[in-house]
């Protein structure tokens, strides 16, 4: 009974914190859709991380002051690899150039649909589990 509890106490936290974490992502992506500065970027190279069955892009552009800006892509995945030697459209807040994102549409979408998803998961988990005692 207690380890129920604690289960549907943990499905609910981690449900909730999806949740939170996809609106984090909507906001941010809001902010730099209207105040962000869109410029382009290459693809330099690709990563794979120990933990990862695929190839991470790495992706190189410069801000206003043409300092180069790199970093990989916050969603990475089989279906939104970018070949090497690919423009991407690159976007990032004025004074934070390291908040750099890849503007594609699969970019911007497919973190929040899973946040979202992982949250509406848990959370169903959740609501199954006490429903069934």
């Amino acid at each position: 009974m207690a380890g129920e509890a604690i289960g549907v106490g943990l499905c609910v936290l981690a449900g909730l914190l999806c949740l939170w974490g996809g609106v984090r992502e909507v906001r941010l992506q809001a902010r730099l859709r209207r105040y962000g500065v869109h410029t382009g970027g290459l693809v330099v190279d690709r990563e794979q991380a120990p933990a990862d069955d695929f190839l991470t892009p790495v992706i190189e552009g410069a801000d206003r002051q043409g300092r180069p800006v790199r970093f990989r892509p916050a969603a990475t995945g089989p279906g939104l690899g970018l070949d090497l030697g690919a423009h991407v459209p690159v976007v990032y807040l004025p004074e934070q150039p390291e908040t750099a994102r890849a503007f594609t549409r699969k970019h911007r979408r497919s973190r929040i649909v899973c946040l979202f998803a992982g949250g509406v998961l848990f959370l169903g988990a959740a609501v199954l589990a006490t429903l069934t005692r």
